[in-house]
């Protein structure tokens, strides 16, 4: 039990490396605790607007509402004339004469720029005490923001209660605040409780084009973010938020980014009495994923599109600094996520990304990946308890329809040994109609299901088509339970995440950045190990046992082995289960045959056999049923007794030196 122990420890550690990589890269923050949660969801106030902001050009105004219906077009001739006369020119500067919760700022149809927040900090500005992120810039606290609102931030709503902004156009493009990549943030609600945005459009930042943080009660209605270095929306610590009929595109990570939402249903099952978080009827698209949440938890997620970006929806455990880790209790119900199949790595290796911004060409689709993920799939769950995947259609992806894999506490800063195989567990996947629109079209996803095998009861619907493993639990059984993910696949992610768009490094081998082939690491791992094992087999044949028997028992391997390798290449198949059933048979029957003479080798003839009888457990394991109550899977205790009986092998089959007789003395009498 303690070289078991110790064995999970190193594989632990390990995956917690291969993932430290890209957490400098995630969302960084000044630190935040959850609103207390008596907060509630606000709504929409539709009486006249207390304050108006709006542009002076009377012809540009006319042509941009000339098309609108009737009825509002006359109410926006009606509230440009009065904003003449009372309004404001400037979002900022109408923001900073709300004074009193409660209020309405209307923006009317134009381009704002906010020309006054557009400057380089000067002063006491220019020299705020603040460590600087991963990224260079700074992490301000909520005062130094309030002191110098526009060091980050276009539009600063700081500590505002029940501010309601909203666009009088009839589409959110009929109002645009533009950063013009010159500002972190497009518009910033810190602390804002009660915020309701809608109807218009906020655009180009270096990172994200709508930020709520720390706002227990918020509203994001008909609201459109694009062309942002990292997120289009991105709501962070906050409870009572609610996006709907929203849209996103053009982002750099996610055009929706729930992160850090409030942690109340810790320690709960499946059944919770509320959501922090609901997300409903928005579009997301052309991103580098649609929807993703570092600790997102307790997010509803229902009746959306995420389609056209790398990867669909993702949530994630796996980057430090975030509140309400590891993540839970996401719902996803009635969406639909498909055709996420988009390159974008070939803008980081062409040198587009290296550019500045705003040269880069996010408005002609450009699009340039902050972190390394798998494209073509389409709901990734990197660490991530109690979620629940229900109804949601699923197609046309390349890669597969569900990703699942584990993720150590220790890359997120907890190092206590009871923590470190704590995520990954109890989710949820049934009623999904995974390959097929809701049209009946056939649109298949390249698989089901890949999954690294880590974690308690985690379990799947029917029919969800090839996966990886060919076997996985079904809902209402008992299931595997799992602390270290299977090694090939801890070795393949160790390798991807590597990638680091700053110093344009897209790690060679790796599927999700285009190797293919023998140039993938899974398929290198299998040709390297069939070469050495092949090469045993045959030595094994012709000086241990060279009869028909063993002639029979080593073409067995040398296919299994062979096997072995197109499996690695093709692994939503049942291939790899039957290769090693295959190397299985050679090993027992190997063990056998060359089990007789010496002790020494009738000892490595029943190790032999042992090795054997793991390889047929690990498929059976692969292929039929997932084996219950092992700590580990068969993969692991067979790849560890296999470097063993490798060496040892070695060891036997090394030729021996040859004794030389002595040379006769020669008598006395001869030499004389």
């Amino acid at each position: 039990m303690r070289s078991l122990r110790r064995v999970m420890t190193v594989a632990a550690l390990t995956l917690g490396l291969l993932l430290s990589a890209s957490a400098a890269l995630a969302h960084e923050e000044r630190p935040v605790t959850f609103p207390d949660g008596t907060g509630s969801v606000p709504v929409l106030r539709t009486g006249e607007p207390d304050l108006l902001v709006c542009k002076t050009d009377r012809a540009d105004f006319g042509r941009r509402i000339a098309g609108f219906p009737a009825d509002l077009r006359r109410r926006n001739l009606k509230l440009f004339e009065r904003c003449q006369d009372e309004g404001y020119r400037h979002l900022q500067e109408a923001v900073d004469q709300v004074d009193r919760a409660g209020t309405t700022i209307a923006i009317l149809p134009g381009v704002y720029l906010e020309e006054p927040s557009q400057p380089e900090p000067t002063g006491d500005c220019a020299e705020l005490d603040a460590r600087r992120s991963s990224w260079g810039y700074q992490i301000l606290s909520f005062e130094q923001q309030k002191q110098c609102p526009h060091n980050q931030n276009l539009v600063a709503i700081m500590g505002i209660e029940d501010l309601q902004i909203e666009g009088t156009g009839a589409s959110p493009l009929d109002v645009i605040v533009d950063a013009q990549y010159k500002k972190l943030n497009a518009i910033r609600a810190d602390m804002a409780d009660g915020i309701y945005f809608r109807n218009f459009t906020a655009q180009r930042t270096t990172f994200n084009s709508l930020y709520i943080l720390a706002t227990d009660g918020f509203v994001i209605d008909r609201m459109l973010t694009r062309w942002n270095d990292e997120y289009g929306f991105l709501t962070f610590a906050s409870d009572h938020g609610l996006y709907t009929d929203c849209e996103s595109y053009g982002n750099g990570d996610s055009g929706i980014y729930p992160g850090s939402a409030s942690d109340i249903n810790s320690g709960r099952g499946h059944d919770v009495p509320r959501y922090s978080i609901e997300i409903r009827r928005c579009r997301s698209h052309h991103n580098m994923v649609g929807y993703s949440g570092t600790a997102g938890d307790s997010v509803y997620a229902h009746d959306n599109e995420f389609y056209a970006n790398m990867g669909g929806a993702s949530m994630d455990s796996a980057f430090p600094g975030h509140p309400g880790l590891p993540q839970n209790h996401a719902k996803f119900e009635r969406n639909k996520i498909y055709d996420n199949n988009q390159d974008y790595y070939r803008h980081v290796a062409d040198g587009t990304c290296a550019k500045p911004p705003a040269e880069r060409g996010y408005e002609r689709g450009v699009v340039c990946p902050q972190i390394g993920m798998p494209p073509g799939t389409g709901v990734i769950t990197a660490g991530g308890n109690w979620n629940v995947f229900r109804d949601n259609w699923i197609w046309g992806h390349d890669e597969a329809a569900f990703n699942l894999l584990a993720v150590p506490a220790f890359i997120r800063g907890e190092e206590s040994w009871d923590k470190q195989f704590d995520t990954s567990h109890h989710n949820l996947y049934e009623g999904n109609r995974l390959g097929v629109t809701p049209a009946g079209e056939s649109r298949p996803n390249g698989a089901g299901v890949s999954w690294d095998g880590q974690g308690t009861g985690n379990c799947w619907q029917d029919g969800v088509g090839p996966s990886t493993p060919w076997a996985l639990p079904a809902c209402g059984s008992a299931g595997p339970s799992r602390v270290v993910s299977e090694p090939v696949k801890i070795a393949k992610n160790y390798l991807c995440n590597e990638y680091s768009i700053r110093e344009r490094r897209l790690p060679a081998g790796c599927d999700w950045y285009g190797s293919a082939g023998l140039a993938r690491v899974e398929v290198q791992l299998a040709l390297a190990g069939s070469l050495v094992l092949g090469l045993i087999a045959v030595l094994l044949w012709r000086r241990r046992f060279p009869s028909r028997a063993g002639l029979a028992v080593t073409l067995t391997g040398l296919a299994g082995l062979t096997l072995d390798v197109f499996g690695a290449a093709y692994g939503y198949t049942v291939l790899p289960a039957v290769a090693l059933a295959l190397m299985g048979v050679w090993w027992i029957g190997a063990g056998r045959l060359a089990g007789s003479g010496a002790e020494a080798r009738r000892i490595f003839g029943w190790f032999t056999v042992v090795l054997g009888v793991l390889a047929l457990a690990d498929a059976f394991d692969k292929a039929i049923m997932m084996i219950p109550l092992l700590p580990v899977g068969p993969g692991w205790i067979r790849g560890l007794l296999a470097g063993v009986w490798t060496l040892w092998a070695i060891v036997l089959l090394a030729p021996r030196p040859r004794r030389t007789a002595a040379p006769a003395e020669v008598p006395q009498e001869a030499r004389a």
